[in-house]
This record gives C-alpha cells, structure tokens and sequence, in this order.
C-alpha cells in the first residue's frame, strides 16, 4: 500500500525504537476497509523490529486498533486508517510511547498532565484532510501517554459516518470527553489542558516548588514578530526566553501563503516549522503551550506568570501574541459552533458538499473561503459589513465569475437560527434600509478578520479601542523596557512580513535602550 520512498522514510523515523510495539487490530473481515486497514500497518510494523501486528477478529462493526508498548496498553486507540494527515500522528504515537520526538512537553507542562484527575476518556473525530486536526490527535496522545486516567480515541468520521452524523458533527476536530462534546477546531496541547483542568480538575502537587526563570529578555509570543524579535535579541548576546501557546502562532493555520518576499509560496505549517528551525540556531528558550494568566510590567524587573504557576523575569518583555479569529458575537453563534458556525473552510467545507453555505466577510480570507467553497457547495453567499469587498482585485474578480457565488455588501448579520441541532438560517440586515431578512442555509464560515490578543496586558498599557497595544516608531509602548511587535500592536496592514519586521525593530530597540542605559521612550503613545 505505501510507497518505497514513504517506507524508507518511515525505516529512518523508527531505526531508533528501544521498546517492542504492537499494533493490535479488532476487524470484522466484512467491514469493506479491514484488508486496507490490515495492509496499511502490515506495511508500517515492516519497517521496524521492533514493530509488530496482532489481529482479533469479532462478529461486531468494528475497525480499529490499539498501540501496545511491550503488551500493555498506552491508551491510544485508532478507529482509522491514519493515512493523509493523520499519518503523522500515527509515527508521533509511537516515537513519543518510546519517549521521543520533539513535539513532547517539558517538565512543568508534563507535570499538569499528570495531575489531571481521571479517568477521562477522549474521542475526537477528525477528517484525513483536515490540516487542524492531527494538533489536537496529536496532544492528545501525548495526555493519555503520560497520565493512566486518560485514553484517547481518533476517529475517521467517513469511515464511522453514521456515528458522526448521529452526534451531528458538522466541523472537525470535534473532540467529546466522558461521552460530551469538549471542544471543536483548532486548538493547542496548552489550550486543551487547559480545558481539562477546568473540566476535570487536577491533583494536588504538594511535592511541586514554584518555578521561576530569569531572562535578559522575554519574548511572549512564538509567531513571525516573536521568532523574529527572538533571533535578534539571541543574535545580540542576551539570554532570550519565548513564552508562547504555539511557535508560529495564527500563520500555523493559515494553508496557502503566497506573498512573503522572495518565496513565492508555501503553507503555514511549513513558515511554522521554519520559525522553529530558525530559532534553533540560537541558544533561546522555548516555552510552548503556555497561557500568560498576569503580567506585572511596571519596574525594572518584569514579571510574567503563566497557568501551572511558573514565573517568568526580565528587565525587557517584547509583546508579540498575535491575533485570533474575530467572532459575530450575535445571538445564537456560540450555541451552533461545530453544528452549523465554522471558521475553517479548508477543514470543514467538506461537509457541505451540495448545500447552502454563507461567508461572513468580504476580505481576502472571506473571499478565497467563498471562491474554495464555491467548489463543493451549491450556493456560497458571501455577506460583507462594508459598503465594498476589502478583498484584492483577483480575488474579487474570481469571485464574482463564478455563477454559484452572490455578494452583498452593506449587509450586517444580526442572529444565527437553528432548530436547536444545526444552523437553519441566518438573520441579515441592510444597513442602507434597515430592512432584516432571513436567508435559510445549512452552514456559516465567519472570515471577519483577527483580534488583538492583547487581554493580559491592557490593564497596564494603553490600547486602541480595539484592543491593539499602542507603540511608537521603534515598537516601544508607554512603560520602559515593554515592547509590543506585530499583529498585537496597532501597527497598521497585519501582514507576515509586516510583523517579521517589526519583531526585529522591537529586538533592536529593546538592545539599544539596553547599552545606552535608558529608555528613549514615549511619554504616551
């Protein structure tokens, strides 16, 4: 089934493999894909010792297997054939069981993980081609790797259809946990532990003393301003620590990218990859999954806390956390996101194969959303607030030749409806009329741009009524040695490039202000 070059690389993973592992299939031989799923891991377990499969058959519907580490169980179970994106994170299972690869948590991070109280059981329900969903398959394996309470479950939803369609799944991943929806789309390890603990609670750590680090300089972010303002910061000399949900931030998720100088294209995850590349060249610090709970900015030395209760010091805090998604915040959108409201066209377009979808935007995402939808739906309406598409000229022009496609401007959305299960409709008004209607659909994809991910610092900082952090020419804000860079500060057009330069100018002021002992700043900004 796997091509030669695929198994060399797949022999290269796993030439290291120290303990024995089982792939353990449970097949009905009349369930259509158990051969393919039999010949799929034949052809992995061929490329290690190390590897091996055991079948069991069963008159049941069932398709799946487990991973065993020297026969016992390791809480990971597959309901697919983890081919297209998710083959990864079938290798990933295996290398992290064996304690490798470098997606595997630090000690403080792994440390939560164990303390989650169990047990919990996770499904998550995922589409090969999704390019979000092997994220969050992958944290999750990890979790249930470290923590015996825990087990995880990564289900192909084409293949279990019925299953999807009876739990109404609209976007994937759809993760459920103890049996309830838990969370729906992108998302990081840091941000599901998060929702764990929440959830779930954890175990008191009494043996656990506080941890506190100390840096020249502190970057809070790990996107293009953050790995920039890291590498010249590192490049300077100075002990440089990133605090950061994910390297390479919003642009992970972004999948074509087109307009970054001197590469004429690429993809998100590949820009993401190649930031941490990057930032290995230097001897910077990277501390991924974290959420910044508090900052206290004011004095010389400034202090970052982080959930999990680790501090962080440094007389100099380069700001650059990016944006996220923006939402309606209209009646009725939280209520129907994963049944009806989706934010990832690439992902979950799939599933309104033949229907009515709208596009809340008319941006360059809002477009190129309607323009991919256009060639699976019946009909995308795309519904802009403006009185004109913001969207380059190309896309518009695309748009508007393609004869399933309908544009309204003026047209501000007021109220998602549903029946309680999906999305049935939307309620749209004409900010030229006033006059409301209501346009009945089967899907939305909200495209309206991205929020200033600024809310842990605007108590001490001054923001833009949008909630972008303010700053001068040189990135400095309004308290000495803070800086802001990118997407997060009201540096206008929130572009790749825009937001790499900005993080080297951050990093230059940040050293200048530094050697000259002072702070060339502005009294307000």
């Amino acid at each position: 089934m796997l091509e030669t070059n695929i198994l060399d690389q797949v022999r290269s993973v796993f030439q290291h493999l120290e303990a024995r592992y089982t792939f353990h299939i449970t097949y009905n031989p009349k369930q259509e894909q158990a051969q393919e799923l039999i010949g799929f891991l034949n052809d992995v377990a061929s490329c290690s010792g190390q590897l091996s499969c055991q079948l069991t058959e069963t008159g049941e519907p069932e398709l799946e297997f487990t991973l065993l580490k020297e026969n016992k169980e390791t809480g990971i179970k597959f309901r697919a054939i983890p081919g297209g994106h998710e083959f990864t994170s079938l290798l990933l299972a295996v290398l992290n069981a064996d304690g490798k690869g470098k997606n595997l948590p630090d000690e403080a991070i792994s440390r939560r993980i164990k303390a989650l109280k169990g047990p919990i059981h996770l499904q998550t329900y995922v589409s090969l081609t999704c390019t979000n969903c092997p994220d969050i398959v992958q944290a999750l394996n990890i979790m249930a790797l470290l923590n015996p309470q825990i087990t995880h479950d990564t289900i192909d939803g084409a293949i279990f259809q019925e299953e999807a369609d009876t739990l109404k799944i609209q976007a994937v991943p759809s993760v459920y946990a103890n049996g309830k929806q838990f969370h729906v789309g992108r998302g990081s390890l840091g941000e599901l532990l998060q929702k764990l603990e929440e959830t779930f609670g954890s175990l008191p750590q009494e043996d656990a003393e506080p941890v506190q680090r100390e840096f020249d300089t502190l970057v809070l972010g790990g996107g293009p301003a953050g790995a920039s303002a890291a590498i010249y910061s590192a490049r300077k000399g100075l002990r440089v620590g990133i605090i950061a949900e994910k390297i390479g931030g919003q642009v992970k998720e972004t999948v074509g990218i087109e307009n970054l100088i001197s590469i004429p294209q690429t993809t998100g995850s590949q820009l993401a990859g190649a930031l941490r590349n990057h930032i290995g060249h230097y001897p910077v610090e990277i501390f991924e999954n974290r959420k910044i709970e508090k900052a206290e900015l004011q004095g010389k030395e400034k202090k970052i806390f982080t959930a999990g209760g680790e501090t962080f010091t440094a007389p100099s805090v380069i700001i650059a956390t990016g944006a996220s998604w923006r939402k309606l915040n209209v009646e009725g959108e939280a209520e129907y996101i994963g049944r009806g409201v989706a934010f990832c066209p690439h992902c979950d377009g799939p599933f309104y194969q033949g229907k009515h979808v709208a596009v809340i935007g008319g941006g360059n995402s809002g477009i190129e959303a309607a323009i991919d939808l256009a060639g699976i739906c019946k009909k995308v309406t795309v519904f802009e607030f403006a009185d004109t598409l913001k969207a380059d000229q190309v896309l518009q022009e695309k748009a508007r030749s393609l004869p399933n496609v309908e544009i309204f401007t003026s047209s501000q959305t007021i109220k998602v409806d549903g029946n309680g299960e999906k999305v049935t409709s939307i309620r749209v008004m004409n900010r030229l009329t006033g006059e409301e209607r209501d346009y009945p659909l089967d899907g939305i994809f909200v495209q309206i741009g991205l929020a200033a991910n600024s809310a842990p610092f605007r108590n001490v900082l001054d923001v833009t009524p949008i909630g972008e952090i303010k700053i001068d020419a040189f990135c400095r804000t309004a308290l000495p040695g803070v800086y802001a860079a990118g997407d997060v500060s009201n540096v206008p057009y929130k572009q790749i490039v825009i937001a790499m330069g900005e993080g080297a100018k951050a990093a230059l002021s940040a050293f200048d202000d530094r050697i000259r002992g002072t702070d060339q700043l502005i009294k307000s900004v």
